[in-house]
């Protein structure tokens, strides 16, 4: 039967098993061999990754026709104003295009995350604030990039949730295989995109 396991990367850690330079990578949290992870969080980035041995929910996972909601907790430099969060919304132009609507919310409280091993850049006069972003697309960091095309640059990222699946019950470095419901809803959501039709000649 195939293993998919939700992990809790931590941050400063490589999003592979080995790094030549020694750094730290999955294979120091992650004793279960064969799985492989489905997507990437970057090395400054923290939250759930999903790993797996079915090679069918890996490609649906990171094939972009499907589209899944992918949640992030953020925390960005200044308070965003009701005009740069409606930006974030309705997408905004990064070097490689315009970044499809977005899910943004503004968060009154910061949320229930653990203290990060290396703290934020602290600066005593600029305020900083929470914003939780859902994409329905994956570019090369692109939530730093959104964020700091809106004039608020990231200080932390965490990724919540992929699809129905969230950090819920893990702490960093934590993992847990996923039950046989959460596997099924994670490969039967969400439906995939239509092909583009094909130019007329």
């Amino acid at each position: 039967m195939p293993r998919t396991i939700k992990l809790y990367k931590p941050y400063d850690v490589l999003c592979q098993f080995t790094d030549p330079g020694g750094r730290a990578t999955l294979a120091d949290y992650m004793p279960v061999a064969g799985v492989y992870a489905a997507g990437r969080l970057d090395r400054d980035s923290e939250g759930l990754l999903i790993l797996t041995d079915d090679g069918p929910l890996s490609h649906r996972l990171t094939n972009p026709r499907f589209a899944h909601p992918r949640t992030y907790l953020v925390q960005v430099e200044r308070v965003p104003s009701p005009e740069a969060l409606e930006a974030l919304r309705q997408g905004v132009v990064l070097s490689d295009g315009l970044t499809r609507p977005a899910g943004v919310e503004l968060l009154s409280e910061p949320p229930p995350l653990p203290d990060r091993p290396v703290p934020i850049r602290f600066r005593k006069n600029v305020p900083t604030a929470w914003i939780k972003l859902t994409l329905r697309e994956g570019r090369n960091r692109q939530v730093r990039r959104m964020t700091a095309a809106a004039g608020f640059p990231t200080l932390r990222l965490v990724r919540w949730s992929v699809g129905p699946i969230t950090l819920e019950g893990l702490t960093p470095g934590g993992w847990l295989d996923l039950t046989s419901e959460e596997q099924q809803a994670l490969g039967t959501f969400p439906t995939p995109e239509p092909e583009p039709e094909p130019e007329q000649s």
